[in-house]
């Protein structure tokens, strides 16, 4: 409809401009001594508006003819750049798809295409390492060395994450320095050095390198805290007949951390064994109030230190709810003997062996009758406990639970 209406308009002006050229008697006189030219109003018009159009469109040809070269160069460059983009598109979704000697040849295409990106050299590098071929990784990260200008973080990337898969730690770790004193964004680079800490076992790093990627959301609480236990049990092994330094190791993990259950019941022990109770006394003290264990319980004899009295008032505190537990008589007997109360810690400890036997129960009894000068009570635990003990030697031996280890 519209296109019917300009048409009409067009015809209108034309009759217009006819019947007015119609009724136009004028005329023009051109003189240029000694030469004189008469015409008509109507053909010096057109005249006009003829060389008027001729001469636009005679300087867009000469304009075109002089942009001419740069449009060329201008269509090669773009003929050459979606060459380029065709061919890392297609070396990009070869890699996605595990075809990686495909994705070599087709980022090897977008290099030789000119690809000034170097994007083409990372991705070469990658399948290269896929197919486990190390010269031609080499080969082409020293290519995407060239472009550091804008690649450099990408390629110490790609260098650190290579090395990590090659288990080549003390590179990776390298790298990621090189990355971090480039680049402040740290989620990436932080799963790499976790990797590389754990592996290299640098359990402080670990524990470090956790808590910023819990910070940062890019690991969950379930994901972070069984990493961080993990790594505080394996730092504390590692200061195993050290006890001043797992004490002070112990002191610097914070309260929320100290509080998980798996690691008070393997760390606990550690501790005690290394004469360390006194340390942890408060986290098991918590620890039981949450949840009961005769374990923990048990271990906790070992936690006076230097308020022996303490401990035992908390300890019979507890033995009115849980009045069976032989361990926690076998913990009160030695806080008793800790304090010098000798009849009560017997009284416990033989409490403890009467409701089950144990070779440390019998053997805290004969250490309590040699320091009550009752050499015949003490020969008569020793006694027992070897026999337990050679009990115990004798029988197969049961199926542990599983533990959560490092």
């Amino acid at each position: 409809m519209r296109g019917l209406l300009w048409l009409i308009v067009l015809f209108a002006l034309a009759v217009g401009v006819a019947m007015l050229a119609d009724v136009n008697d004028g005329y023009a006189l051109l003189v240029l001594p000694p030469y004189r030219a008469q015409v008509s109003l109507n053909f010096l018009v057109l005249a006009l508006l003829a060389i008027l159009i001729g001469g636009y469109f005679l300087l867009r040809l000469i304009s075109h003819t002089l942009r001419l070269p740069r449009q060329v160069v201008a269509y090669r460059d773009r003929r050459r750049k979606d060459k380029v983009a065709g061919a890392l598109r297609e070396a990009t979704r070869f890699q996605l798809e595990g075809r990686y000697a495909q994705a070599l040849k087709q980022a090897k295409k977008a290099w030789g295409a000119g690809d000034d990106s170097g994007v083409s050299a990372l991705l070469a590098a990658r399948a290269a390492h896929a197919m486990l071929d190390d010269k031609r990784y080499r080969e082409w990260i020293s290519r995407a060395v060239e472009h550091d200008d804008s690649l450099r973080a990408a390629r110490l990337m790609t260098e650190a994450e290579m090395a990590v898969d090659g288990r080549r730690f003390d590179e990776a770790a390298e790298r990621i320095s090189e990355v971090k004193s480039n680049d402040n964004r740290p989620i990436a680079s932080l799963r790499l050095a976790l990797k590389v800490a754990h592996a290299q076992e640098r359990w402080e790093e670990v524990v470090r390198i956790a808590r910023q990627l819990r910070k940062h959301r890019a690991l969950t609480d379930g994901q972070a805290e069984p990493m961080v236990r993990r790594a505080h049990l394996a730092a504390l092994r590692e200061r195993d007949g050290d006890g001043a330094a797992m004490a002070e190791y112990w002191r610097v993990i914070p309260a929320d951390e100290q509080g998980d259950r798996w690691l008070i019941d393997n760390a606990v022990p550690l501790l005690v064994a290394n004469g360390q109770g006194a340390v942890v006394r408060r986290v098991v003290e918590r620890a039981l109030d949450a949840q009961w264990d005769s374990t923990l319980a048990r271990l906790y004899g070992d936690c006076g230190g230097d308020d022996p009295l303490a401990c035992l008032s908390r300890g019979e505190k507890w033995l009115k709810d849980h009045p069976d537990d032989r361990a926690l008589m076998y913990a009160l007997g030695r806080l008793c003997m800790q304090t010098e109360l000798w009849g009560k810690a017997q009284g416990y400890l033989e409490a403890s062996v009467t409701t089950a036997p144990t070779v440390d129960a019998h053997l805290a009894l004969a250490q309590l009758a040699e320091k009550l000068d009752k050499p015949q009570d003490a020969q008569a635990h020793f006694r027992r406990a070897a026999q337990l003990t050679g009990a115990s030697k004798a029988m197969p031996a049961l199926p542990q639970p599983e533990n959560e280890e490092v």
